[in-house]
């Protein structure tokens, strides 16, 4: 045998030894049974019983409800939260539910008619805050290529269904306590600023 054959053998063993006892001692740490104080794993298959489509798993938090607005074909949007933040913006959270017994197509007329958001689809982009006291209309805010800083792909709404919507504005001076909210196809509502 060559002695230069016998070296890269045995160099090759020595790795594969070493390697399989850090492997070992690794393994060591394990626990055959699970700790009563670790939680326990869950399957991502969904139980019996339960439906995929109940919505989003995230935990629903109590909401108030600022203002109910009335659309076309049973729609409603319920709007649950206007909060300014120190950026200088306004976001307007809520839900837009079908209230009726049939799906809904949403109207193109929510998105409003401005050219640059008319290009990025169906919106909520047509929505306004109005200043009555400031004498001031704000628009909902868009990003550099023209799309709307709201809820976005909005088409249709399946029977009984809703989704969750935001927008958002320029935050009116801090003296406006009050604005007025119109959405295309929606009755306006007031809404209470802090």
């Amino acid at each position: 045998m060559d002695a230069r054959y016998a070296r890269k053998t045995r160099s090759g063993v020595v790795a594969v030894a070493i390697t399989s006892v850090a492997l070992f001692v690794a393994g060591c740490g394990a626990e055959e049974k699970p700790s009563e104080n670790k939680p326990a794993t869950t399957s991502a298959v969904p139980q019996q019983g339960s439906s995929a489509t109940q919505g989003s798993q995230e935990p629903e938090e109590p909401t108030e409800t600022l203002a109910v607005l009335k659309g076309q074909k049973g729609l409603e949007l319920v709007i649950n939260s206007a909060e300014r933040d120190p950026g200088g913006f306004l976001t307007i959270k809520g839900r837009l539910s079908n209230n009726s017994g049939s799906a809904v197509v949403l109207s193109s007329k929510m998105r409003g008619d401005e050219t640059e958001v008319v290009k990025h689809g169906n919106s909520l982009g047509g929505a306004t805050l109005v200043d009555s006291v400031g004498k001031k209309r704000y628009f909902v805010l868009r990003d550099t290529d023209g799309r709307p800083l709201t809820t976005t792909s909005l088409d249709s709404l399946g029977p009984g269904k809703s989704t969750a919507v935001f927008m958002q504005f320029p935050a009116p001076p801090a003296n406006t306590t009050e604005v007025s909210f119109q959405l295309p196809t929606f009755e306006p509502a007031t809404l209470k600023l802090s």
